[in-house]
């Protein structure tokens, strides 16, 4: 029988940066970075209209050839259609793969624009500016992309790392406070899975945080980007270390999904992180004295702890870390440490 063997070795280097800073020139790095013949600034229709029209015209006043096409906010418009139709658009305006999609918005955004870059004519370049706290330290770095399904969050998608992200402070001042405890449910996870003196510096300086304090922000953001970095770098592609990540997420995306998608991320993942404390403490892996020092600082940030949702196996059986019959959770030992358990869910 003939035999053909095809080829394909390759080492792809998939390294960019993370800039941090108030009032990034963001036409300058574009320039400088040479990221795409033009530019897609893909948004919602919140955020087209604080930053959305004003960066095109800032980009254009800079010669920088770009368009804009947006979509309808919220979580239930992250789905296959709305990526049909920024795709349709684009190609009405005359992009191609050698251009650059440019994320700008919070997590709903990026994950959208991302996985329309990973597909838009087999592949285009992206670079993400998160406009939310959240976004800033989670969904732009580390490459997932992704829709939503019926079945549950993100089980469409990609890794596909963006060429840079840009992080600028100045965004933060047009949050809502609920979107600012949104995005410290994410940061203390950090501290939880790998860092006690971050969960310690969230603690002493709750107010400051709240109040977008500069040096406590910056302090804040620079440190999440850090851990969620050298998770990636030992990881890329979540078979091992990366899966840390998703401590609390597992309940909290049911709880998500149960809630039409009006729960927040990080309000859902709050409530996770104590679901999975509680079993954590049933099995001799957590102690008490722990999962309580962290559901009082949830609620010290002002982020829930309780649900009347009761979740059963039924609701997280669809989950992305399933294997088989069991699922990846991830339990806190103590604060700054957790380990991966396999749970049966069926």
């Amino acid at each position: 029988m003939p035999e053909i063997k095809i080829d394909l070795k390759q080492t792809v280097n998939n390294s960019y940066k993370v800039f941090i800073g108030k009032n990034l020139d963001l036409a300058k790095e574009l320039k400088k970075g040479k990221f795409g013949q033009k530019y897609c600034i893909v948004t919602d229709s919140i955020t087209l209209k604080l930053f959305g029209n004003s960066l095109l015209k800032y980009l254009r006043k800079n010669d920088i050839e770009a368009e804009l096409v947006s979509f309808q906010q919220g979580e239930k418009f992250k789905t296959l259609k709305t990526i049909e139709t920024l795709a349709e658009e684009m190609i009405k305006k005359g992009f191609s793969r050698k251009d650059t999609i440019i994320a700008l918005g919070g997590g709903v955004v990026g994950d959208l624009a991302g996985f329309l870059a990973s597909i838009f004519q087999r592949g285009m370049p992206y670079i993400q500016v998160p406009t939310t706290l959240l976004a800033m330290v989670d969904s732009a770095i580390g490459g997932k992309t992704g829709v939503d399904l019926k079945a549950g969050k993100n089980l469409l998608g990609t890794i596909t790392q963006a060429k840079a992200v840009f992080i600028d402070t100045n965004y933060l001042k047009t949050l809502p406070i609920n979107q600012i405890r949104s995005g410290l449910g994410e940061i203390i996870k950090y501290g939880i899975i790998q860092d006690a003196k971050l969960f310690k510096f969230i603690e002493d300086n709750t107010d400051k945080i709240l109040k977008l304090e500069e040096k406590a922000i910056n302090y804040i953001i620079k440190r999440s980007v850090e851990i969620k970095a050298e998770l990636i770098q030992k990881d890329e592609k979540e078979a091992g270390k990366r899966m840390i990540l998703n401590y609390g997420h597992t309940y909290g995306h049911a709880l998500e999904k149960l809630s039409n998608f009006t729960l927040l991320h990080g309000y859902a993942i709050s409530i996770g992180m104590v679901i999975v404390n509680k079993i954590a403490v049933e099995k001799g892996l957590l102690k008490v004295a722990d999962a309580e020092r962290i559901k009082k600082l949830f609620i010290k940030v002002g982020l829930p702890v309780t649900t009347m949702k009761k979740l059963s196996n039924k609701d997280i059986k669809n989950d992305k870390k399933r294997d088989g019959d069991y699922i990846n959770l991830v339990f806190a030992t103590k604060i700054g440490a957790v380990t991966i358990y396999k749970e049966k869910c069926l």
